[in-house]
């Protein structure tokens, strides 16, 4: 199926039915052509949408509310996709403009002037975000965020989880057209189309994004024509500021797409009379004609002038409606004045699960051990095998994870299974639904596991390296972390990021040897953690798949096969907490505190430095988990020996180890003989050349080094 474009007319036709295709009622559909009672319903919503933009620039203008973005010229389109879909049947991601869509699926007036006060009882974030980012879990209006572009990839999980779970929803993904410039957007094109997902796009194409007008955004001036060459496409142009146009089109889109003929798109060309926000203001960059060619294409007299020569609806009844609507928004908007702000003892509400406690007691079990020492790429292997047999909404995707994406090729091949081999085999026992390779796309792997784990699945990403994971980070700082706290617990994120990090293998340079823990553990609602052994691996990697928060897995590329860090397997059932270090030494004199490839560099200097200062002990705790960490193991070793060093591979200044030898200084001065000691890299790259690398990185020598000035000191 090629791509194709249609100029869509009010008389438009749907699709044909697939008469095998089971749907919701017709009356859910809303299918057919619109009643006069449909028609004053749609007035309805985008007449209260534009009073209530109206009654909050005037709350904002009295300093009664702190932000306001407007839908004006937006409603048209906005109210035909919700009235073409079904709330709470189907699945929506709107954007900050998307006032009159959430009317028509429900959202009440009252709701929206909550979130403009930043109210405790606003249901969409509870005064933690904006207005008009919207949430309603009941209604599956996913919580929004402010970045422009984040929602297309998690609306290509949600629609991919459609598609997994077999049902005929579709799912709506909002944007204006300035936003399409972003690279997800075309992240987003290219698996909906590659896949055939059930996903409807709605471009509210007003020409402007703020200030720049669309064609210096998009080049030929029309998106829908830049996507001509995508196959499995609809495309549908209609003139946005006319609802029963827009509608008929919605309604052509929608049948496309739940009859699972691929993704359509819907552009819309609406108008924005209003500046951007109330924090812009457009005749600065608009001229007096082109504000007067919006005005003549509102689409809301548009809608009362076609009501009147319809018949449907007089000129008096019109102003009837108007009124009783003013009225009872001026009465909302006193009314929520007085409601109480969010209590500040509830800021960390929300921010981890409260169900699923990854740090408890219950994450606390004993190993049963059987087989051979294995390594700790082949225990991650198999705890992966464990968990996706033990629950069937487990899913592990990638970059090169498959054993071989052409299926009719696999019997007869061994299987690539991950760069590491950490994936082997999952392909071959649980399917190419379950186990799969990505489009070569960070930003699109993460996006899409937001998308799937806010249906319920339990997505596992693999992000090859460490050094390639910044493309994804907008989708793991701003949405993954932030979506349980900033919809009050509406949604949550549970997805495990497994990512291959360090140096030490020789010659991986500067984009296959980084480290920066760091910039991760400073990001709340993430949990971060690091094996050093097989054993950890296997422990804290069903901890973080039977968690219900998001975890970062850290994977050091040389621990993987190294002979001294292996173990028997422990058992399908053997957890370790989050925020429990392991005493991999004990001693009396010297800490040593430390995480990944660098546990077993302190454990060699410890057997040196001990051997050199007879009668002195080391203890070296290997805190396993950065984010919790565990401070009480720290704090009481250090008030023992009163000595302690923190050494990790990162860069030594504004690393992991500044935080807790800052901590320490703070809370364990008094335990201290001696200053805090500090052994990381140099503040530069990680080189090709052996000899670099190795001056770069810390070395057992380095460790030696701090440990025999501390004792001494």
């Amino acid at each position: 199926m090629q791509s194709s474009s249609i100029a869509a007319q009010p008389a438009l036709t749907s699709s044909k039915t697939d008469a095998s295709f089971e749907t919701p009622s017709e009356a859910d559909l809303k299918t057919g052509s619109l009643t006069s009672a449909q028609l004053r319903e749609a007035y309805r919503h985008m007449l209260s949408s534009r009073l209530i933009d109206d009654r909050e620039i005037l709350m904002k203008r009295q300093n009664r509310i702190y932000f306001q973005v407007s839908a004006a010229g937006h409603e048209a389109a906005q109210t035909a996709a919700g009235m073409a879909l079904v709330a709470g049947h189907d699945w929506f991601y709107p954007y900050y403009r998307d006032r009159a869509l959430c009317l028509a699926l429900g959202v009440t007036a009252e709701e929206m002037f909550l979130q403009g006060v930043g109210a405790a009882r606003d249901t969409a974030s509870g005064g933690r975000q904006m207005p008009s980012h919207w949430s309603d879990a009941a209604k599956h209006i996913v919580t929004n965020s402010s970045p422009t572009g984040t929602q297309f990839l998690q609306a290509i999980g949600c629609a991919h989880a459609s598609k997994l779970l077999g049902r005929d929803e579709v799912t709506l993904v909002c944007t204006g057209d300035g936003a399409t410039s972003e690279g997800e957007f075309w992240e987003s094109i290219n698996i909906a189309t590659l896949d055939k997902l059930p996903l409807l796009y709605l471009v509210e194409d007003n020409g402007w994004a703020i200030s720049v007008p669309v064609e210096k955004q998009t080049p030929g001036g029309s998106i829908s024509k830049l996507l001509e060459g995508f196959p499995n496409l609809l495309r549908l142009e209609v003139d946005g500021c006319d609802f029963v146009a827009t509608y008929e089109a919605m309604q052509t889109a929608t049948a496309w797409v739940r009859q699972r003929n691929g993704p359509a798109m819907v552009h819309a060309s609406v108008t924005r009379p209003y500046s951007h926000s109330l924090s812009d203001d457009d005749r600065l960059y608009k001229s007096a004609a082109e504000r007067e060619d919006e005005n003549r294409r509102d689409p809301l007299p548009r809608m009362a002038d076609y009501l009147v020569e319809q018949g449907i609806a007089t000129r008096e009844d019109l102003d009837r409606l108007s009124a009783e609507l003013f009225a009872e928004f001026d009465a909302i908007s006193q009314r929520v004045q007085d409601e109480p702000p969010p209590s500040v003892s509830g800021i960390l509400q929300h921010l981890y699960s409260e169900t699923v406690d990854p740090t408890g007691a219950g994450f606390d079990t004993k190993p049963a051990f059987t087989g051979d020492p294995r390594t700790m790429v082949d225990e991650i292997n198999l705890t992966l095998h464990e968990e996706m047999r033990r629950n069937d909404r487990v899913l592990m995707f990638g970059e090169d994870v498959a054993d071989c994406s052409r299926e009719e090729n696999l019997p007869a091949l061994k299987g690539k299974g991950g760069v590491f081999k950490a994936t082997l085999g999952l392909q071959r026992v649980f399917g190419s639904d379950r186990c799969f390779n990505t489009t070569l796309a960070e930003a699109g792997i993460m996006g899409r596991a937001i998308g799937l784990a806010t249906r319920g699945f339990k997505p596992i990403t693999e992000i090859q390296f460490f050094d390639y994971i910044w493309p994804a980070m907008m989708q793991i700082r701003d949405e993954l972390a932030t979506i349980r706290w900033r919809s009050v617990g509406g949604f949550s994120c549970p997805v495990v990021i497994r990512v291959a990090t360090g140096g030490y293998l020789t010659g991986g340079a500067i984009y296959h040897s980084q480290n920066g823990e760091s910039i991760f553990t400073h990001i709340p609602g993430l949990r971060v953690v690091m094996p050093s052994n097989a054993l950890d691996a296997c422990g804290l990697l069903r901890t973080a798949i039977r968690a219900d928060d998001p975890v970062l897995f850290l994977e050091h590329k040389k621990l993987y096969r190294e002979p001294y860090n292996r173990s028997p397997h422990p058992g399908p059932e053997y957890l370790i907490p989050f925020g429990k270090a392991r005493i991999a030494k004990a001693g009396e004199h010297l800490t040593m505190v430390t995480y990944g490839a660098l546990v077993q560099k302190c454990l060699v200097a410890a057997q040196r430095l001990e051997a050199a200062n007879p009668g002195c002990t080391v203890e070296v705790i290997d805190l396993r988990s950065l984010s919790p960490y565990d401070w009480p193991a720290i704090a009481e070793s250090v008030r023992k020996t009163s000595r302690v060093m923190v050494a990790h591979e990162d860069t030594k200044s504004w690393g992991f180890g500044a935080e807790i030898v800052a901590r320490i200084a703070d809370e364990l001065f008094c335990d201290l003989d001696a200053p805090v000691g500090r052994v990381a890299a140099m503040d530069t790259w990680v080189a090709y050349h052996p000899t670099l690398e190795n001056a770069i990185l810390p070395q057992v020598d380095d460790v030696v080094r701090e440990g025999e000035r501390l004792l001494r000191f």
